[in-house]
């Protein structure tokens, strides 16, 4: 069956999710499924923890730091080409990686890799919303929004597999056919994308200053919560990150054609709604980080079973996700975020009640509504940021939305466990958070937790302020 035609085809929109949705499932399968192979590369390379970090790292700071530029080139230039050459390059260094003679090399084509993601997901919302009409964008936002949260559940399980079967290069080299699949797919069968038809001028200066803001920012809440937020090199980086992003506002706000254009944060439904979403992912990667700690040092359950029940939230939200796209076509996309908060805040207060009598049941039913609610609200707040935005615009803003899942999560993964570090050794001091008593590691997880359900709810009651503005102005909320 051929998968090229007119515009007007039916089905090419639906190969296009196909070749878009692969290249974002390998990118988050990617990002998730390197950290079980960690102590296995360390026995590989003969090298230490601290070195070995710098594969998770060099990926991250990559795909944080360019993520704005890339999508601002997708608007000038065209996401469609950006795309292919993303997954091109993507599929080509994980070959590289998988082929590593060394820990050092491996660094470095992991780098190369995060290059080639940063294309894939900073512009793959983007085409979705260009491919599909305007009253199928929410369903369709809702099934990239499951295939993130497929990719991240599978990850781990999938890594596990792939090294049973083979060795650590498997979990690379497996890219390569889903790499070459994936890029044909797309060059068939999206159409070409919409851009400025005025010439463009990129703004070298501001993505100078953005990348040097990003890395510092990045660096240092790693620095923070490896050594202490007081530590003077962590200090020094994030006053280099804040004096930098004054800087980047300030030549943005100066010159004519800038990287960012500062006038789409006056548009109140879009500046809340990204801050929303940043606020999410600050709760998200907190619960992805300290969960696994009451699970194995309290409870004492095998490596086994921890992956599989930390897999039980995002496979919910995956699930329910398409759904609450097509909800939010029908009935708003606010109504249905909201909604979504709400289940995430009550999932949070119920994972405050976690004790040492947590059976498996227990946590499937308290971890339920956080996966639930995550999935109803991704989608539809995705919907309602790109729907604030001109055609020509679509690229920056999917940048935006995927620089604020990376930035939550720096940011979450950071403070998070800060907090849960502070307040599990008030109850009981220890030398380190693994050696508190299980009293104390309960402590910790009920009041971090009891706190993060107060910040959902902020974040619910901006999602309710929006959704009575649209009321208040007579539109579909």
């Amino acid at each position: 069956m051929s998968i090229n035609g007119n515009p007007a085809n039916p089905f090419r929109k639906w190969w296009a999710m196909l070749g878009v949705g692969l290249g974002v499932l390998m990118f988050t399968i990617d990002s998730s499924i390197v950290n079980i192979v960690l102590p296995t590369l360390v026995q590989v390379f003969h090298t230490s923890f601290a070195t070995i970090q710098w594969v998770v790292l060099s990926y991250l700071l990559v795909v944080t730091s360019l993520v704005l530029g890339a999508a601002r080139l997708g608007d000038m230039i065209g996401k469609k080409q950006l795309y292919v050459g993303g997954l091109v390059l993507f599929t080509f260094s994980s070959v590289l990686c998988g082929l590593s003679p060394g820990v050092g090399w491996l660094i470095g084509f992991r780098a190369l890799q995060g290059l080639g993601a940063v294309m894939i997901s900073g512009l793959g919302a983007a085409i979705i919303t260009e491919v599909f009409p305007h009253s199928e964008r929410g369903r369709a936002l809702g099934i990239i929004g499951a295939v993130v949260s497929l990719g991240i559940s599978l990850g781990p399980t999938v890594g596990g597999l792939l090294i049973g079967l083979s060795d650590w290069r498997a979990i690379f080299l497996v890219n390569l056919p889903i790499g070459i699949f994936a890029t044909f797919v797309v060059v068939r069968s999206v159409p070409p994308s919409v851009t400025n038809p005025i010439k463009q001028k990129f703004d070298v200066l501001g993505a100078s200053i953005m990348t040097v803001t990003l890395v510092c920012f990045a660096l240092g809440m790693t620095d923070g919560q490896n050594y202490g937020f007081g530590s003077s090199r962590t200090l020094t980086l994030l006053a280099i990150a804040t004096l930098g992003f004054i800087s980047f506002l300030r030549v943005e706000a100066k010159i004519k054609q800038p990287m960012l254009d500062l006038h789409l944060f006056r548009n109140l439904q879009f500046s809340l709604s990204l801050l929303t979403a940043v606020l999410v992912f600050i709760i998200v990667s907190g619960v992805i980080f300290i969960t696994p700690f009451f699970l194995k040092l309290v409870l004492h359950y095998p490596i086994q079973k921890v992956g599989l029940l930390l897999a039980v939230s995002p496979v919910l939200g995956g699930i329910v996700a398409p759904f609450s796209g097509y909800l939010s076509d029908r009935f708003g996309t606010r109504i249905i975020s909201l909604i979504g908060l709400l289940l995430m805040t009550v999932g949070c207060f119920s994972i405050s009640t976690f004790n040492t009598q947590l059976t498996e049941l227990d946590y499937i039913v308290k971890v339920a509504p956080f996966g639930i609610g995550l999935g109803m609200f991704q989608s539809p707040n995705n919907s309602a940021i790109l729907g604030e935005v001109p055609p020509e615009r679509l690229g920056i803003a999917s940048g935006l939305l995927s620089l604020s899942r990376t930035f939550g999560q720096i940011t979450g993964v950071a403070v998070m466990a800060t907090l849960f570090a502070i307040l599990t050794l008030s109850f009981a001091p220890a030398a380190d958070v693994t050696a508190a008593p299980p009293e104390a590691l309960v402590f910790g997880v009920q009041k971090t937790f009891q706190i993060a359900a107060l910040v959902l709810f902020v974040a619910a009651a901006l999602v309710a302020f929006l959704w009575k503005t649209k009321q208040d102005k007579g539109q579909k909320p």
